[in-house]
């Protein structure tokens, strides 16, 4: 690919691929859902719903995921809560419809009594399964099979209430899929097996789908939703579904997805303008896509917008992973340091404490300002690649990206001494900061508090980056990056770890859903029934 490409001079028509104009007809047949009619449709008090969104923002904030995930876990929550009081989930399709209006997951108004119907529906055969299923079975089993049901349950319900956007983005990730899939070849693995693994990467690169959202969109790859199928013939396909739900989880765990995802995600940036045209000037598109003048401008527009966006992106993400690391760490910690200190060493370290609590923000707020968005080469880049995308002319795709079964080790003396070093390195790094913080009069628990903050900070910095990099087609490095790499990633390694490890064990996350999410949702249901009573009675007098 050169490094800089003129805009055109003349408008030289292109020939779309046929996978390209299957896509534009695709997306032309997308409908709206339906909005119920004013005697069906539910409705929630506005001021319980405001309360309700300040709630849900705050609980959000304890818990770090992708603003696209934060829906589907709610969904989850007040499930898990229902379930708990209700284990036959009898009649709870309005209460969960009506939790989401409340915390404005939908549109007030824009659910009715058809969408309670289905919801019941697909929760009934989730209960139904339940029974069939996880019976009999030893506990490590029950669990993993209750999981992967609820995992499946909640995605049904969320992609069921938003038909047009499901069908959009699997419309997308099938379409990544058919452009790039034979530009990959794995060593010793047939194409079908190939195929899958590549589906599975997409989903994970594009969508950036969870776990749950992983599960239930390989399940119904190959199967339909649950909801679609009688009670017959959930019954026969029962015996079957524990080993189908293990071999979607190793399939998802391959690390030959794991490859698969890092090759997808450096061809995104195309596809994702690509997608935006499609999405906002569907009326349009054939002139647009057909003609290569209107298709620069597009792009050129569309680039510039997104570079924009991510940067205001940037900064949101970067106060909510402050928040994030405030909340659910740094009090917690902070917290636990005066006593112990107090207890351990018999005396409190004020000026410790005061950088522990100032140096990580600060510390984010240097990494990022050093980030930078990507400029016009980048978008000349991205325009000529889109054409080879949608043209009908293929022959740009003969490069193969090719994964041998297992990779050669072609000095294994050279990668002994560079394990040996980066060990040395990592070791030396703890040390160093630890002799800092000593001469500065930390003691240990501080030490390790600082230490924990750090890592943390520079992780989350690090994903912040990938956002900014998102629509960068090619990342240039600088000429000291490797060096400057190697001795930042024993950090980093260490933020990874904490985030991943004990953030499972949050603090945080346990009080709002065990001790204040339950009553709180219990006063909200009192106070809409007395709402709803009042307005009747209003109604009444009129």
């Amino acid at each position: 690919m050169p490094d800089a490409i003129v805009a055109p001079k003349k408008d030289t028509s292109i020939v779309l691929s046929s996978i390209t104009k299957a896509l534009m007809d695709r997306l032309r047949g997308l409908k709206n859902k339906p909005t119920p009619n004013d005697y069906s449709k539910i409705t929630v008090s506005q001021t319980v719903s405001f309360v309700a969104l300040v709630y849900e923002k705050i609980r959000n904030a304890v818990e770090y995921r992708e603003d696209h995930l934060i829906r589907r876990a709610a969904i989850e929550r007040i499930i898990k809560r229902r379930l708990s009081l209700n284990p036959e989930g009898k009649d709870e399709a309005e209460n969960i419809l009506r939790e989401l209006l409340w915390a404005r997951y939908f549109d007030n108004g824009s659910l009715g009594s058809e969408d309670v119907k289905v919801v019941q529906s697909i929760l009934d055969k989730y209960m139904y399964l339940k029974r069939l299923i996880t019976p009999g079975r030893d506990g490590t089993s029950q669990q993993f099979l209750m999981q992967f049901l609820l995992d499946m349950l909640t995605c049904e319900i969320e992609e069921t209430l938003t038909p047009k956007a499901t069908l959009r983005e699997s419309s997308f990730t099938f379409f990544i899929y058919q452009v790039l899939r034979l530009k990959v070849k794995i060593e010793g693995v047939d194409d079908e097996r190939k195929d899958a693994y590549f589906l599975t990467a997409v989903e994970k690169a594009y969508r950036k789908s969870d776990n749950p959202s992983q599960r239930y969109h390989l399940f119904i790859t190959f199967y339909k939703p649950f909801h679609t199928y009688t009670n017959e013939e959930l019954h026969e396909m029962s015996s079957k579904l524990p080993s189908i739900f293990k071999r979607i989880d190793q399939m998802i765990k391959s690390p030959y997805v794991e490859s698969l995802t890092r090759f997808t995600r450096k061809q995104l940036p195309p596809f994702l303008i690509l997608f935006s045209i499609l999405s906002s000037k569907m009326a349009e598109v054939p002139q647009i896509l057909t003609g290569r003048n209107a298709l620069w401008t597009e792009v050129d527009v569309i680039c510039r917008e997104k570079y924009d966006m991510v940067n205001k992106r940037l900064r949101n993400l970067a106060i909510k992973s402050f928040i994030y690391i405030f909340l659910t760490k740094m009090i917690f910690v902070i917290i636990l340091e005066y006593p112990v200190s107090l207890y351990l060493y018999n005396e409190i370290s004020y000026t410790s404490i005061g950088i522990n609590s100032l140096f990580p923000p600060i510390l984010m707020l240097l990494i990022i300002s050093v980030f930078r968005t990507p400029g016009e080469d980048n978008t000349k880049n991205i325009y000529q690649r889109i054409i080879e995308i949608i043209d009908k002319d293929q022959t740009f795709e003969t490069g193969v990206a090719f994964i041998p079964k297992k990779g050669k080790v072609r000095r294994p003396i050279l990668i002994f001494g560079f394990t040996i070093f980066y060990t040395f390195t990592f070791m030396v790094t703890l040390l160093l900061i630890r002799q800092i913080l000593q001469y500065l009069h930390f003691n240990l628990i501080s030490q390790a508090i600082f230490i924990f903050f750090v890592s943390v900070v520079t992780f989350f910095s690090y994903r912040i980056k990938q956002i900014v990099n998102e629509y960068r087609l090619v990342e240039k490095e600088g000429v000291l990056t490797p060096l400057v790499d190697f001795f930042f990633m024993p950090i980093l390694s260490l933020g990874k770890f904490f985030s991943s490890e004990i953030s499972k064990l949050n603090f945080f996350i346990f009080i709002f859903d065990f001790l204040i999410e339950a009553p709180f949702k219990f006063v909200f249901e009192i106070v809409e029934e007395w709402i709803s009573f009042v307005k009747k009675r209003k109604e009444e007098i009129m």
